[in-house]
């Protein structure tokens, strides 16, 4: 039984990870060599990954397979993700890259609002 959770788990990190980085499940099984199905079945836990795909699945999601297999993010994996937002960043126009910086203002008011109010 403990076995089918992980396999959940990891399927919907899994998951989530393919459409952070928007991609299809008939793209990601073209890159893994894997048909379709196979990643909804992955994705759904009802089917293992083999450390192979693992390995690619981390290649093409650009992080570590330890990334993919922790629930818990790492300070390495935070690190990480904001490259990935910086990177993303400096492709945009100055007024996209001032948008984003007025959300990201945003969202720490709502933040700090959010913690004084459970205070």
């Amino acid at each position: 039984m403990r076995k089918e959770l992980d396999r959940s788990s990891l399927g919907a990190r899994l998951k989530e990870a393919r459409t952070y980085r928007g991609f299809s499940q008939e793209e990601v099984a073209e890159f893994v060599g894997v048909s379709r199905s196979s990643i909804s079945l992955i994705e759904n836990g009802q089917r293992g990954i083999d450390t192979l795909e693992l390995q690619k699945l981390a290649k093409l999601y650009e992080c570590t397979i330890d990334e993919l297999l922790n629930e818990e993010p790492s300070q390495a994996a935070d690190s990480k993700g904001i490259a990935l937002v910086a990177r993303a960043a400096a492709r945009l126009s100055p007024s996209d890259q001032d948008e984003v910086l007025r959300f990201a203002q945003f969202l720490q008011a709502r933040k700090r609002r959010k913690s004084d109010a459970e205070s």
